[in-house]
């Protein structure tokens, strides 16, 4: 597989597994309109995904066929969606580092990836939106809905390394997520102040791999419940 498919296929992970998370929500969201929310930014990614994968090769092999070792996701949009508070920190944390990705892939040399780039950014500007304004609301909240909110970030926290850490190829094909850090940081750092959060100290435990096929042990559970209708009826058609 050449870099240009690894990267997308990168791209494609993260927004199709992200997509798998949120879509869990449907019906089960403390309120209507968060039902429709987050129902909606599940089917902004899977767009995203389909995209991606299509340019790669067959986009339901690729979602339905293959193992856990070979999606190459980063590890936090694979955490379990916990509570709300929990699913609204991950949103926070990646789609601050999705948008300024996206935005730096608008116009690349690559037609597909330049194209998805250019329409989710749009997406991806509301996603983030979306979740800031439920980190305030639920961070300058009761002192229970900051617990829960300062509770997820610290949780999270550790896996926005493998997010934000220097890597070759995607430096060589598209951007390398090291030049997004400093602005990253200066958005959720404003953020969370303005939520009364405090910003979690470095921690030795960065975990990582996700990119090299390596997983949590929910992963395996989520993929397996992703992949049942296919594997069962192979080839079925609509």
């Amino acid at each position: 597989m050449s870099d240009r498919d690894v990267y997308a296929l990168r791209l494609g992970d993260d927004a199709l597994v992200l997509s798998q998370r949120l879509s869990w929500w449907s019906s089960r969201a403390p309120e209507l309109e968060e039902d429709l929310a987050l129902t909606n930014i599940a089917l902004d990614q899977l767009g995203q995904a389909r995209s991606l994968l299509a340019s790669v090769g067959d986009e339901d092999e690729l979602a339905f066929l293959r193992g856990d070792r070979e999606y190459l996701n980063l590890l936090i949009v694979e955490q379990p969606n916990g509570d709300f508070a929990t699913t609204i920190a991950r949103q926070l944390l990646f789609s601050t580092f999705q948008l300024s990705r996206y935005e730096a892939l608008v116009g690349h040399r690559d037609e597909v990836i330049g194209g998805v780039a250019a329409k989710a950014v749009k997406e991806v500007a509301y996603h983030r939106d979306h979740a800031v304004k439920w980190t305030l609301r639920l961070g300058d909240g009761t002192a229970e809905s900051h617990r829960r909110m300062q509770d997820a970030i610290d949780a999270l926290w550790p896996y926005v390394h493998e997010m934000l850490d220097a890597d070759p190829l995607e430096a060589e094909v598209g951007v390398d997520p090291a030049t997004l850090r400093e602005g990253w940081e200066e958005f959720i750092g404003e953020t969370l102040e303005d939520a009364t959060l405090a910003t979690p100290e470095p921690g030795d435990w960065r975990p990582c791999g996700g990119r090299q096929g390596v997983h949590t042990e929910g992963f395996g559970h989520m993929l397996a419940e992703m992949q049942s209708l296919h594997r069962a009826h192979p080839g079925a058609t609509w």
